[in-house]
Formats: C-alpha cells, structure tokens, sequence
C-alpha cells in the first residue's frame, strides 16, 4: 500500500498537464491537422499508394515494416530514402520548419497504415497497430485521435500526437491518416 501513496503523486503531474493542454490540443486537431488532413497532395499521394499496396498482405506488410526499422540509422536506406526524399515528405519537413517548434513530426499513413511521407524518419513504417491509425482510419470520416502527453526523454519535451482520418473529398471514404506530433508547451 505505502507504494501506492509513493506513486500517486508522480502521475498527478502529468495528469493536470494532460487536462491543461486538452482543449488546446483538440483545437489544434480540428483546425490545423484537419487543413493538412484535406490537403490536395496528401490525398493525391494516399490514393496513389492505395493503389500500389492494394495487394499486399499482412506477411508483405510486417516485411517491410522490418526492413524499414533494419534501416533506421543507416547510410543505405533505400525504402526510408524512397520516402524521405518524395515532394510530399518535403512539404511535410517545410510544414514543420514553419511551426517554430509546435511540430516535433508529421507523417501520412494509406489505408494499410503504411507511411506515405513524413517530415522526418520515423521509427517504423507499418502503423497499422496502433491508436494513431486505429482510431481515425477504422473509426471512419473527420475521426481523430489525441494521444497521451508523454515526455520525451531525449529533448525534455512533453509531447502529444494528434491523428486525423483523410477521406477523398470526391467519395467522403476514407483513404488513409495523418499524424502530427505537437510541443504542447509550444501551443
């Protein structure tokens, strides 16, 4: 029980935190991720991967998630490269340059949860197992999803990901997800 009581006053830090930023964060899912989420490129690029990973299965896909994390950090990445160094990862990295720090990433997902670009190398490339896709792809059109505020050791940041699904403008169905990591203490 003493453990308990120990332990109670760690978690109330990052709970009044997380209550502090909320509104802040849902304002910034439904405006700014939304905008990037309706952005003509973006859907452009989610629609033509759909197409190319139309007839990859969940064998395939965990292959390739492999070999994205075997190249995280190494001179030859040709799968990371592939993506890195697209039109759309660029305006990603320029969208992040412009957020004078709000940004920590970005990255867009197709309808397998496989990255279509991102601002910056990301530590897998399936996300199809987790919140940011499941709670916006599979829950269906203007979903979103707000993570927990986590402090990110490395830079003694407290961040949060805020993830929005992106339908096609033409047929309302969704197509794919976005990601966008915010500095809340930047909000």
């Amino acid at each position: 029980m003493k453990r308990l009581y120990i332990a109670l006053p760690l978690l109330f830090p990052l709970t009044t935190l997380a209550n502090e930023f909320e509104a802040a964060l849902k304002q910034f899912a439904m405006n700014d991720v939304k905008s990037m989420a309706a952005d003509a490129d973006v859907v452009s690029q989610i629609k033509a991967q759909n197409q190319q990973t139309s007839q990859l299965d969940q064998s395939q896909i965990t292959s390739l998630d492999n070999d994205w994390r075997s190249q995280v950090g190494q001179d030859n990445a040709p799968l990371i490269n592939s993506k890195l160094n697209s039109e759309l990862s660029k305006k990603l990295a320029a969208m992040q340059q412009k957020s004078q720090g709000v940004i920590t990433e970005i990255f867009v997902m197709d309808n397998k949860g496989l990255n279509v670009a991102q601002s910056a190398v990301t530590s897998d490339y399936w996300q199809g197992d987790e919140d940011k896709w499941q709670q916006t792809y599979l829950v269906g059109p203007n979903a979103y999803h707000i993570s927990e505020i986590e402090e990110d050791e490395s830079t003694q940041m407290f961040q949060s990901q805020v993830s929005y699904a992106i339908s096609d403008p033409a047929s309302g169905q969704v197509i794919g997800a976005i990601t966008v990591g915010v500095n809340v203490e930047e909000l």
